[in-house]
């Protein structure tokens, strides 16, 4: 299957085909700023379509209402004024990624995550496709990028997209992110993007003006719920993660889908399900977002993976000691982290009292090939109030030993840009919101965030210093730190013993501070507490493969003098 443009302007060499859904309106045109107007006709299910000869791309358009109003392209792919602007005609055939679709399996995947603004000096994606044959160096085998949907403003995570077709033109727009894929493509590298399907952004968000998008059915963080039962509004989400999946649109060889716990559906068939068959027939992946716990992401949905906070939050609590917030369902983490490496997650049915009732669903029978799990990611950077690393949160050797433990556990790892070389700038929330009553509550909304926390320093999101500060400086790259990252990385792609990810190849225990997780003859240990401790290694005569430097193997144990990690082989 090869997708094709359907919805918004779609260019040929007559002119540009226009079509929209706007089923409550009387009449609709299109107007081509230095150009026609152009009255467009009904279709059915609601939909308005017309050709308008002569324009080409670079024509720049607004949708016209009776009453006047001009909005811009829900399906726009370019807005080059910003959400409030016109939209802009852009031929994808002429622009698409040239490279070949990626061919790195599902099992081999290890992601670095990255979000453009931030990632290079000059926040665009032609700066960051220079660096795709460094994250090949380190041992990456996949990039993937926060998502790039046009947003108010220039900075901005991402998540307030409103314009979900248009690569940010800030970013350099859709031909930007051609060259970023086609970098990554050949640098060896997987290419993944991540899309928000549970909400749009505040401000910009002109949907429900030519439509019923939304259902108070449900309700979500961000409001009114998006209305997965309309069939024109699933195939808005359908041809999207078309538009960016395949190789006749953006080319991205997968997925990451937000907080899929916000999307809501009470369809016979679940639109992620949907989703995940039309981006397989393009021969691509889907992986959620969910703090679920549950298989049914793959076994019903058919997703190929899902994120796995609970591996996250108990190498957290070893590492930092924090208490506060969702930290307070982690305490004694040692088990929960074996747990979690053992079996997916650790909450599998079990109390949770954050949630004040039991939370997840087994999923031990599952493969690991289907957890995405980290030590660090934008969230759990960026949601603290300071966006603190765990490089300012523990010693070297803490951050030595969480870069072992995810890379050598049989789950898909994932970094966040500069983790493989220690970095120590913050992520922190950022916003360039145009409306002054948005910027404020946003503020609030900040403060309110953290009331579970003790955390009463937080930057203001509106500062451009708070955006600045967030950038990585590769000329503070810790050198030890990325040795240590590529030779985790190397023993993780080499080592015949960590290519099986069957649940039965991994044991996980803790001694006390320490983790010993085991997978064929390969151990490792991982010690957490800042004093001396030491393990009582399983019978057997070890060498050690890699030490970051902490550990002193004994006949029997394995002592450490601090945090720090240790791999180490039988025979």
């Amino acid at each position: 299957m090869t997708w094709k443009p359907w919805l918004g302007a779609v260019p040929d060499a007559q002119g540009t085909h226009f079509r929209v859904w706007v089923p409550k309106a009387d009449s609709l045109a299109v107007r081509v700023l230095d150009g026609p107007t152009v009255s467009l006709q009904r279709e059915g299910d609601g939909y308005f379509a017309g050709r308008a000869a002569g324009v080409q791309a670079g024509a720049r358009y607004f949708y016209r209402f009776l009453d006047g109003r001009e909005r811009p392209d829900p399906a726009s792919l370019l807005q080059p004024e910003g959400v409030h602007g016109p939209s802009q005609v852009v031929d994808l055939s002429e622009i698409a990624p040239k490279s070949p679709r990626s061919r790195v399996p599902l099992p081999g995947l290890v992601f670095n995550e990255i979000h453009l603004g931030t990632y290079t000096g000059e926040g665009t994606a032609d700066a960051a496709a220079r660096f795709m044959p460094e994250l090949a160096e380190a041992g990456y085998t996949a990039v993937e990028v926060m998502p790039v949907a046009e947003f108010p403003g220039s900075r901005n995570w991402g998540y307030d997209g409103v314009a979900l077709f248009a690569a940010h033109a800030g970013y350099g727009g859709p031909r930007g992110l051609a060259r970023l894929v086609d970098a990554a493509h050949a640098a060896g590298l997987s290419a993944f993007l991540d899309v928000v399907y549970n909400h749009l952004g505040p401000e910009g968000n002109y949907l429900g003006e030519y439509g019923p998008y939304f259902t108070s059915r449900h309700k979500t963080p961000w409001g009114d719920a998006i209305d997965y039962s309309v069939a024109p509004v699933r195939r808005h989400f359908l041809e999207n993660a078309l538009r960016w999946v395949s190789i006749a649109g953006a080319g991205f060889d997968g997925l990451r889908l937000d907080a899929v716990h916000g999307i809501h559906d009470d369809s016979p068939r679940h639109i992620l399900q949907e989703i995940a068959e039309a981006v397989h027939a393009e021969g691509a992946l889907a992986i959620a977002e969910s703090d679920l716990n549950d298989p049914k992401l793959i076994e019903q949905y058919r997703l190929d993976g899902s994120w796995a906070d609970d591996l996250h939050h108990a190498l957290h609590v070893a590492l930092t000691g924090e208490s506060q917030g969702y930290y307070a369902d982690f305490q004694d983490p040692l088990p929960k982290l074996a747990a979690a490496i053992e079996r997916g997650w650790f909450y599998e049915g079990q109390y949770k009292p954050g949630f004040k009732r039991p939370h997840g669903t087994p999923a031990a029978h599952l493969r690991p090939r289907h957890f995405v799990v980290c030590a660090q990611n934008h969230d759990q950077i960026g949601n603290r109030a300071s966006g603190e690393r765990l490089t300012t949160l523990t010693d070297e050797g803490g951050v030595r030993a969480a870069a072992a433990v995810v890379a050598l556990q049989p789950a898909l790892p994932l970094y966040f840009q500069g983790e493989e070389w220690g970095a120590r700038e913050p992520f922190q929330y950022f916003i360039s919101h145009t409306d002054p009553a948005l910027v404020e509550a946003v503020r609030k909304g900040r403060r309110e965030e953290f009331k579970d926390f003790t955390w009463t320093d937080v930057p203001d999101p509106f500062a451009e210093e708070t955006f600045r500060a967030s950038r990585i400086d590769r000329g503070r790259k810790d050198e030890r730190a990325l040795q240590w990252h590529k030779a985790l990385l190397k023993l993780r792609r080499e080592h015949p013993a960590l290519q099986d990810d069957s649940r039965r190849s991994v044991r996980a225990t803790a001694q006390g501070n320490v983790l010993l997780m085991q997978r064929g003859p390969v151990l490792v240990a991982a010690a957490f507490d800042e004093q001396p401790s030491e393990a009582r290694l399983p019978p057997g005569r070890w060498r050690v493969l890699l030490d970051s430097g902490a550990a002193r193997p004994g006949d029997e144990r394995l002592r450490f003098r601090g945090r720090g990690a240790a791999v180490l082989e039988q025979g």
